[in-house]
């Protein structure tokens, strides 16, 4: 009788542990699955025709991230660089931060240009009469994945930003593409 309950109660618990693998597993791929943020930069319009601008100037953004996951995310500091046709012109710090599961926060920072590398590269004379011109800022955030309080795991996002500015509405739109790769 003891080795019938016995063979019992370990073919239900084999059972239980069964279900709740597959219950586990299917929640990682599915509701745990990591999905990619959502950036947007906000860009402040400035006056690119000004007879009186400097070889450099700090414009201020705001780094809107959105994270999608069920699990927050916290990067440490960082930086965006701006190119311009393989030229970097500008610098954007980006500072530690921790963005909550399926929320947004926004970073305010500044943008650094190096208007002299702008204006040396030939190729933006040859954009200058079309007051027209893109650049790419790229960037790595180096930070772990927190999921439940106490999974951590190291990951890192990859962002990259197409920025075209148009000099006579002083207009400055940006189009984000961001990656997230987690590291085991």
């Amino acid at each position: 009788m003891a080795k019938k309950n016995l063979k019992v109660c370990l073919g239900v618990s084999a059972i239980l542990f069964i279900i709740l693998a597959i219950i586990t597993i299917t929640l990682i791929f599915t509701v745990f699955k990591p999905k990619d943020p959502n950036i947007v930069v906000h860009i402040a319009p400035y006056n690119f025709l000004s007879p009186d601008i400097a070889p450099n100037i700090t414009l201020p953004l705001v780094i809107t991230m959105g994270n999608p996951n069920y699990g927050s995310f916290k990067f440490n500091n960082g930086f965006s660089y701006i190119h311009y046709h393989e030229t970097i012109v500008g610098i954007v710090p980006i500072g530690s931060h921790l963005v909550p599961p399926r929320s947004q926060l926004n970073v305010s920072t500044n943008a650094n240009f190096m208007v002299g590398k702008l204006i040396e590269n030939p190729l933006f004379l040859a954009e200058l009469p079309g007051m027209k011109f893109t650049m790419v800022s790229k960037a790595e955030l180096p930070g772990k994945v927190i999921i439940l309080k106490f999974i951590k795991v190291k990951s890192m996002v990859y962002n990259s930003c197409d920025i075209s500015v148009n000099m006579t509405s002083n207009n400055v739109e940006s189009n984000c593409q961001s990656k997230l790769k987690m590291f085991t």
